[in-house]
């Protein structure tokens, strides 16, 4: 069978799918859902079939591509492509399994994985995989194989370095922005520390939005050798170097389903790790009311999981655990952050002390796991670069190296809408959230609006007097500032006793 190709100019960015008409979906007892093998000449693809009740938008003889199966089969519009039918990926008897409560082999996890990376399986049938596994999860020997398969499914960044240091925080906590400080700390210290980080999903900014206020961060991998042989580290977006790509699709997944299994966090984390060729990564696990990880109980069974699996995998890994009870920082939202991470690394006075402390002592644990100073001394050397300027040096070079310049905090605007939230009453602070205010700054614009965010003036435990200002809500837009002071009235995000 074969078809003329409409060309639907659009494209999915996840499976691959195509839309035929139902009369040639009848005549061939195609339903939606449905896997068929498209190819002209050489070049297949298998895609998802969606089908088109009304003729007039895909009529009979035509299939509708989307760009990303333009691309794959490099075809053009008119062009006839050849129709086969093909059977259900093997991996669909693999994530019933799981469902059934089954272990899964080496073997299994493998296909799925493939399967995953390859398109040839829906956004809806991975999501049973990620319930399976939530629901039945994943044992010692079934997460190593996830994390082994997921570096496998991508691209590994190699670097002729004896030592590659790494750092990751499990999440959870608004303004956690370490990353930016503890990176250029560590370079300047002589240690190479590729930083790869992601995007926002959940909260106001993720490192790479916040990193991309002041400079590009996607490049391939020769130009990121270069810069980290230039400079010794880098601020990057992992997505674009094709890192454990079946980890993005599977966390995109998760979110909406807020679901976040140990075994596949422990996963995620360490296949992004193994990826870059890490030999020394700090795990930050931040717990407490309104953090991800809420009891001591459960940071402390993470904690020994990770430094078990590191082991397993050859990466000396140390896992911490920081205070996770209220946002760090004041800025929540691209620009706002980065104008904090500038005011630690400048040493202004205007400078957040939390996150000033935090990346003092993550930078020094890293340090002396580095090998850089005796143990115990790590946070004394890495206060000595911070004050010296030496890390500020260290970070101009970065951000000049990843194509940007350099800015003072005053030159980052905001959002020109804003709205001062004042105290309601005398009294002192006992709780800020970092849902609530996540929420708040992200229903405001960010992070796709880099100037749109949540300014905190009063932390937890702060004694405030009636009608002093407390947070401050920057928007892009008129609209997006009243949607933000809706939700601000419904969920507060901060109380007063």
């Amino acid at each position: 069978m074969k078809l003329k190709v409409k060309d639907m100019n659009i494209g999915t960015g996840g499976p691959l799918v195509v839309i035929i008409n139902h009369k040639d979906a009848k005549l061939f007892d195609l339903h939606n859902g449905n896997r068929i093998e498209l190819s002209i000449g050489r070049k297949k693809v298998i895609v998802v079939i969606d089908i088109s009740v009304r003729g007039g938008f895909i009529s009979q003889g035509k299939i509708g591509l989307f760009d990303d199966v333009m691309k794959r089969l490099n075809t053009k519009n008119g062009q006839e492509v050849k129709i086969s039918i093909v059977n259900h990926p093997e991996s669909l008897s693999y994530i019933k399994r799981k469902m059934d409560g089954y272990k899964l082999s080496k073997k299994e996890i493998n296909q799925i994985v493939s399967d995953i990376v390859s398109n040839k399986l829906t956004e809806f049938e991975i999501a049973f995989f990620v319930a399976a596994s939530y629901m039945n999860p994943l044992d010692e020997n079934e997460t190593l194989a996830l994390t082994k398969a997921m570096v496998n499914s991508g691209k590994k960044l190699v670097l002729n370095k004896k030592i590659i240091m790494d750092k990751h925080c499990i999440g959870g906590v608004a303004g956690n922005r370490t990353t930016m400080i503890v990176v250029p700390i560590v370079a300047a210290a002589g240690l190479t520390i590729p930083k790869t980080s992601s995007r926002s999903i959940t909260s106001p900014a993720g490192t790479s939005d916040t990193v991309e206020v002041l400079c590009n961060v996607c490049f391939d991998q020769a130009k990121i050798k270069k810069i980290v042989e230039k400079t010794n580290g880098c601020l990057i977006w992992g997505g674009s170097l094709n890192l454990a790509p079946a980890d993005d699709i599977i966390i995109k997944i998760e979110h909406p389903f807020d679901l976040d299994a140990r075994s596949q966090m422990l996963a995620s984390i360490l296949a992004k790790k193994a990826s870059v060729n890490a030999t020394d990564v700090l795990i930050d696990i931040p717990y407490g009311k309104g953090a991800k990880i809420e009891g001591k109980v459960k940071a402390e069974e993470l904690k020994r999981d990770f430094e078990h699996m590191g082991k397993k995998l050859g990466i000396n890994i140390k896992a911490i655990f920081t205070d996770g009870s209220q946002p760090i920082g004041y800025g929540f939202g691209p620009v706002l952050e980065a104008k904090d991470v500038l005011y630690v690394l400048r040493n202004d006075p205007m400078q957040p002390m939390d996150l000033r402390k935090k990346s003092i002592k993550l930078a020094g644990i890293m340090l002396e796991m580095g090998k850089k100073s005796k143990k115990g001394e790590g946070e004394k050397l890495a206060k000595k670069i911070l004050d010296s300027g030496d890390a500020y040096k260290k970070f101009i070079d970065i951000i000049k190296a990843q194509g940007g310049k350099e800015v003072i905090p005053e030159d980052l605007k905001v959002g020109m809408h804003k709205k001062d939230i004042k105290a309601w009453k005398d009294g002192r602070i006992s709780y800020v959230g970092n849902k609530e205010i996540c929420r708040i700054a992200r229903i405001a614009g960010a992070p796709v609006d880099k100037m749109a965010g949540v300014l905190l003036h009063k932390k937890k435990g702060t004694y405030v007097n009636k009608n002093e200002v407390v947070m401050t809500i920057y928007a892009e837009s008129k609209d997006k500032l009243k949607f933000a002071l809706d939700t601000y009235n419904k969920i507060k995000g901060i109380l007063i006793k």
